[in-house]
């Protein structure tokens, strides 16, 4: 069984590797009304003053947040990496950034009105913790809002490239296969209302959003190849899924050179009551 200490460990090792993936990825994706899915996960907290990103990576979430002035920010990751462009951010020049697990925060109890996290709470292990942390962390009433990945829309590039990934890592030794992240409770409603109402925290509010993705082809593959599951694999395998995603998506190509790409995101958001 997976251990909470190697899937850290192996997201230590991607990040540092690839420590704003994340961002670049699905920084520029956009919901049918135009917003990213970072500026749908502001939206959620659009009252709250004091505000903590747990797995805030380089930092993009957090510098939208900065937008609103007089906010008090602080951020956690696991990876230095990622912390360390953060910290380049002249918007966070004032925000308590630091290193460590969601499932041990340093803040002190009733710091925060509103907790967020963006394609983060899916990938942490002892779950259960981290919800009591969170509620710990947080003042009576304040908001916990998070996005997490909700799978491919059918008919798209993104739906053909995870079947070709799928049959890319069948073929390969399991030493270029990445641990089992996360708990799967994370990915559904039902799961997480399982977890934070014994944490305190009121039924989850759930809304599936599609993200668009679609671009030139080498922009689409760019956005679709920061999966975890390609950090194993060696450029040889890599190489050959990338031609394969090609010549795959050559029949929907537009005229003008996109291909159409999308996936969901799941908005949940719960109260501390």
């Amino acid at each position: 069984m997976t251990t909470t200490a190697s899937q850290e460990a192996f997201l230590q090792a991607f990040h540092a590797e690839y420590p704003a993936v994340t961002a670049e990825a699905l920084g520029t994706g956009r919901a049918p009304d135009g917003r990213s899915s970072y500026e749908l996960l502001c939206d959620r907290v659009t009252g709250s003053t004091r505000v903590l990103d747990l797995g805030c990576g380089d930092g993009f979430l957090l510098e939208l947040l900065a937008r609103r002035a007089g906010r008090e920010l602080a951020g956690v990751d696991l990876s230095a990496d990622s912390l360390a462009l953060a910290r380049r951010r002249p918007a966070l020049a004032e925000a308590k950034l630091e290193e460590g697990r969601a499932q041990e925060l340093s803040f002190a109890d009733d710091s925060f009105d509103a907790c967020v996290s963006h394609m983060a709470l899916m990938l942490m292990g002892e779950i259960e913790h981290v919800a009591s942390e969170v509620a710990r962390v947080l003042s009576p009433g304040g908001v916990l809002a998070c996005v997490v990945g909700g799978g491919a829309v059918g008919g798209e590039a993104y739906e053909r490239f995870l079947a070709l990934l799928r049959a890319a890592i069948e073929e390969v030794p399991a030493a270029q296969r990445i641990p089992a992240l996360g708990d799967s409770r994370a990915r559904s409603r039902e799961g997480l209302d399982d977890v934070l109402g014994p944490a305190g925290f009121t039924a989850v509010d759930w809304e599936t959003v599609p993200i668009d993705l679609s671009g030139p082809v080498e922009q689409v593959w760019s956005a679709v190849s920061g999966l975890y599951d390609l950090g194993p694999l060696d450029r040889a395998t890599v190489e050959r899924l990338r031609r394969s995603f090609f010549a795959e998506v050559r029949d929907m190509t537009t005229p003008d050179g996109h291909v159409p790409c999308a996936f969901n995101i799941h908005l949940a958001t719960a109260r501390l009551r």
